[in-house]
């Protein structure tokens, strides 16, 4: 089963008290403790992004490591990578980690482990890449299209609401066709694909939305279900 969770933003990098994303994506590998594995390319490695990442997932249910493209720990990418249960991609500059995933043949390796059943999951630019296109700021002036991996159809915009221009930004490219219709996120949500179907869309902040908006003679945007994860643990804690 092919399962890949796009988060518009949130995860312990935005939300460091608020576990609720990161511990559905971990429950969604029906493990007791799955292997976990942080890449945090698109921000250059950054040796903070992934003492974070750590600090989180080191006090969760699960096996935490992290590869390094700047530091690498081997030489055998692919049996390090297909030896997980979830991937786990970070925010950053999109640009330069398909670029560089592209050059050691990290891109392949993704897509390899998606067919095998590893979960992918990621944060902004780990939530752009899977798709064909995604709204990027990596060219560092406004925002614009970027092809991407393309393992799930559509574009993608994350921080929807987070990031004053990105609703507008991404109506005007999808109207202009600059870009395929796709789906929009705000923070605190992420997008369940299993196959190239949502499966679920679940949020960690209660009025965070997720989006699909397509053109249809004009700029369409459809609000989707979401579903607030806070609100299930607080079900659970009243019974």
């Amino acid at each position: 089963m092919k399962q890949i969770i796009a988060m518009g933003g949130g995860g312990f990098s935005m939300e460091p008290d608020n576990p609720l994303l990161d511990q559905y994506i971990l429950k969604q590998s029906r493990k007791v403790k799955p292997k976990i594995c942080f890449l945090a390319t698109a921000s250059g490695d950054s040796q903070d992004y992934i003492a974070r990442f750590y600090q989180f997932f080191e006090q969760q249910s699960c096996l935490p490591s992290h590869f390094s493209l700047f530091s690498p720990s081997t030489r055998d990418i692919e049996s390090l990578l297909l030896a997980q249960d979830i991937i786990y991609v970070g925010g950053g500059n999109t640009k330069n980690l398909l670029v560089l995933w592209k050059e050691w043949g990290v891109d392949k390796i993704l897509k390899k482990a998606w067919e095998q059943g590893i979960i992918l999951a990621g944060i902004s630019a780990g939530s752009i890449c899977w798709f064909e296109e995604g709204v990027t700021d990596s060219f560092g002036d406004g925002l614009a299209p970027l092809s991407c991996l393309g393992l799930l159809q559509g574009s993608n915009c994350p921080h929807y609401d987070g990031e004053a221009n990105r609703r507008s930004s991404y109506h005007q490219l999808i109207a202009t066709q600059q870009i395929q219709s796709g789906y929009a996120a705000d923070d605190g949500v992420a997008i369940h694909f299993i196959e190239q179907e949502v499966h679920a869309i679940v949020s960690s902040r209660p009025h965070a939305k997720a989006y699909h908006v397509v053109y249809e003679r004009e700029v369409i945007e459809r609000e989707l279900v979401t579903n607030y994860l806070g609100s299930q643990l607080n079900d659970k804690t009243s019974q």
